[in-house]
């Protein structure tokens, strides 16, 4: 099984299908072979505005993802983390606790819908992939 973590884009992605990421994001998640890790911290970034705004449809999706994926405990000790990434490569702080996260988790890969050239692609140890180089 391949451990994966990914980023709260590409779960928007797969919800969203007027979206040329949908597709690839979609399938990815529809992979038998992958085991997906998470966070409280992924579920803060897409799940409250789906709530809010009663998108039903939307907020069921997130949750089905959150149900089935492995859950990595937020903690102090991972916050220092991120905050070690973030400070080696210049992360924004969601995606230094992310990859802090990751790593935390022994995940094989950490799978955005950043480009190449964002600071997630820096980080020493862990190896991000865009969806698009995925499928």
């Amino acid at each position: 099984m391949i451990r994966t973590f990914l980023d709260a884009g590409v779960l928007i992605a797969a919800f969203r299908s007027r979206n040329a990421a949908s597709t690839p994001a979609l399938t990815l998640l529809d992979d038998p072979e992958r085991v997906f890790v998470t966070t409280d911290y992924v579920r803060l970034e897409v799940l409250p505005k789906p709530l809010y705004f009663r998108r039903e449809t939307e907020a069921e999706f997130y949750e089905a993802f959150f149900a089935a994926a492995e859950l990595v405990e937020v903690s102090q000790a991972l916050v220092s983390a991120a905050f070690e990434e973030a400070r080696q490569a210049g992360l924004a702080a969601m995606d230094a606790l992310h990859v802090a996260a990751a790593k935390r988790a022994s995940v094989d890969e950490f799978i955005t819908v950043e480009h190449p050239t964002k600071p997630v692609f820096r980080v020493a140890g862990l190896t991000v992939r865009t969806l698009e180089s995925v499928y």
